[in-house]
């Protein structure tokens, strides 16, 4: 984006350690934490499919009036893809983004910088599992889909995925929300989260995400992973009301490979 805005909320892509630790939840019946233990294991997997594709991520970002109507907007377009490095046995993940198209910016208005919410998931991944608390909210319909909610909250004190980035300062938030999750597969399908309380003296009145996923296919066998294809973000201040919304489509898969060739004229004995 041509210009940092003032204001940066950030789902922090931090290192994730190689040792996988059972996740804390709230007191419940054993078939909830069998199967909260599912999901964490999937996501787990979810990880390395997400980190092996490409796709298009289409970013609108909004500057919204008192009555919520929309004032400023703009579009970029870019190439993106998360790099997952195994260094010292921790993993670590970076979003990259290459740009397509840039936004056309006829006033410098201030915008929302937002990034890394597309792993949301990263709530239920093992690192970050026992800094929430887990609560089984029962079967809902979606869509005439039966799915389980699970509501989530975030333990103070404990390492926090989601970080608000203030003149180069990353100020850690308590986050709670709920996931919708397919029992027969436990893929996250739908997740919304918020911050309950707002932060006055670091100017945030409130922060809320709502990110969507989908099955996507490959051309290759195996189970399509539920990827995301929607995060939308609102961010509003005192003074200020944001709105991002990230669309990820056109996935494809994508391999590094490398060829050694020997010159034999140079080969001596």
């Amino acid at each position: 984006m041509t210009r940092r805005a003032q204001l940066g909320v950030v789902f922090l892509l931090l290192a994730v350690a190689g040792l996988m630790r059972p996740p804390l939840c709230a007191a419940g019946p054993a078939p909830f934490d069998s199967f909260l233990s599912r999901t964490t294991g999937l996501v787990s997997g979810l990880l390395d499919e997400f980190s092996d594709v490409k796709c298009t991520e289409r970013v609108t970002q909004e500057k919204l009036g008192k009555n919520g109507k929309v004032e400023y907007k703009a579009d970029s377009t870019y190439d993106y893809l998360v790099i997952l490095s195994n260094t010292g046995g921790e993993l670590t993940l970076d979003e990259s983004r290459v740009e397509q198209e840039q936004a056309k910016r006829k006033k410098q208005i201030p915008l929302l910088v937002t990034n890394g919410f597309a792993m949301g998931f990263l709530v239920f991944h093992p690192y970050y599992a026992n800094s929430f608390e887990f609560r089984d909210e029962g079967d809902e319909t979606a869509n005439g889909k039966l799915l389980r909610k699970v509501h989530f909250r975030h333990v103070r004190g404990t390492r926090s995925p989601t970080a608000l980035s203030l003149r180069g300062r990353e100020y850690p938030l308590e986050l709670e929300g709920d996931a919708w999750i397919d029992p027969a597969s436990g893929a996250i399908t739908r997740m919304i989260s918020a911050i309950p309380v707002g932060i006055e003296d670091l100017g945030l009145r409130s922060l809320g995400s709502e990110v969507e996923y989908a099955p996507v296919s490959f051309h290759d066998a195996g189970k399509p992973p539920w990827l995301p294809v929607t995060a939308t973000i609102e961010v509003e201040t005192a003074r200020q009301h944001w709105r991002n919304t990230h669309r990820f489509s056109d996935y494809k898969r994508f391999s590094v490979s490398t060829q050694e060739s020997v010159n034999e004229s140079t080969i001596k004995k």
